[in-house]
């Protein structure tokens, strides 16, 4: 008989699982406490079940985490792990410090079904979804890891932020995210902010729907283009969700959302989304729904084909928006000589999808941006391909 891993559960879960114990709801409580808060794998150690309850759990239940293959640190401080999730998949979790916080970025997939051409996840393919479980146990190994490394004091965290942006495309795993942000949230658990938790998206508009009502977080959107013409070529998944759907979903989330904008990312790609005609457009998008940007130098792969905006135009880029009044902000590159700063995280992916022959493209076409009087958000799902 194979156990139970008691990382899948939320506090719920995990209560209906103790309850097929025939165990009360408060024992899950503790339980739950003792996982997450303590770090603790074996039974045993938990002192207050009861033994018969300890004894039941050693026969039909574990806390497995994920075997770690190896661990990178960079010059600047990042950790990046990666993770064994078996059938030859490894996943990649960092670990990034500041002065104030410590965010850790999780992975939601072994590879990335979207195929933004800009991601070294996207190339290396997909092959299947994480469970709950697999999620949270890069949060439990990395919280507890730190806590003991930094001899950080009873109830000082190690990790204040999470942000689901490392590999994969976390609405388009949807079932197994909610338990996992659930696990994050509870003061049984991490306690941590909705505020301080992000999910990334590429714009699964029907997701981010069933996320306001489910479990809203905040909620940070990969947008990098201002017009459907390139953002079809950048981030595929804009030919089913196109910009004026999208926008529209954002608008709904904030009616729940834990913060009163939407963070829009842009990765900065010379010569391709990154004149001021664009930060134009960027503006005309800042006055549809309440929004900051977070530009993002774009951290060049082989693959690619594509190069990093140059400093100067990225400055004058952002001044555009800055000068409209728009919140913006340039992301500091962070792990970089480790392959862990954005949208360098590929790990190792069985990919069942053929990328190689998906992501093998004609070069990206150079739009002009709409006009100043044109509606950049009109696009209608009638007749689109």
């Amino acid at each position: 008989m194979s156990l139970t891993n008691l990382l899948e559960f939320d506090l719920d879960g995990l209560a209906a699982y103790c309850e097929r114990l025939g165990e009360k709801r408060f024992r899950a409580t503790q339980l739950f406490r003792w996982i997450h808060q303590k770090g603790a794998s074996d039974f045993n150690a938990m002192s207050d079940l009861a033994k018969s309850l300890r004894d039941k759990l050693a026969g039909v239940a574990c806390v497995t985490p994920l075997a770690v293959v190896s661990e990178q640190a960079s010059t600047d401080g990042t950790i990046k792990w990666l993770f064994d999730v078996g059938g030859g998949n490894a996943v990649e979790t960092v670990f990034i410090p500041e002065d104030d916080r410590g965010t850790l970025c999780i992975s939601s997939q072994a590879g990335c079904a979207v195929g933004c051409r800009f991601c070294s996840t996207g190339h290396q393919g997909f092959s299947r979804n994480l469970t709950a479980g697999e999620i949270v146990a890069q949060l439990w190994f990395a919280e507890h890891h730190l806590r003991r490394r930094l001899n950080l004091a009873a109830g000082d965290r190690a990790i204040t932020n999470v942000v689901m942006m490392g590999m994969g495309e976390p609405l388009q795993n949807y079932s197994a995210l909610v338990p996992a942000l659930r696990v994050m949230l509870d003061d049984h658990g991490y306690g941590l902010s909705r505020r301080r938790v992000t999910v990334s998206t590429s714009g699964v508009v029907p997701m981010i729907d069933r996320l306001r009502d489910d479990c809203p977080v905040a909620l940070a959107v990969s947008l990098h283009a201002p017009d459907d013409a390139l953002r079809d070529d950048l981030v595929p998944l804009n030919r089913k969700y196109p910009i004026a759907e999208l926008l529209e979903a954002c608008n709904r989330y904030l009616d729940k959302a834990p913060r009163d904008f939407i963070t829009f990312e842009y990765c900065m790609l010379d010569g391709v989304n990154d004149t001021p005609e664009h930060a134009r457009a960027l503006v005309r998008i800042s006055q549809a729904v309440s929004c900051k940007f977070n530009l993002i130098p774009f951290n060049p792969f082989p693959q690619s084909g594509l190069k990093r905006s140059p400093r100067e135009r990225v400055t004058a880029f952002a001044q555009v928006l800055q000068d409209a009044g728009v919140v913006t902000t340039v992301r500091k590159t962070r792990g970089d000589d480790i392959d862990a700063a954005c949208g360098q995280l590929a790990g190792e992916v069985q990919d069942r999808t053929q990328a190689h022959k998906r992501m093998t493209r004609a070069p990206i076409r150079v739009h002009r941006p709409a006009s100043e009087s044109a509606d950049i958000t009109s696009r209608s799902k009638e007749g689109r391909s």
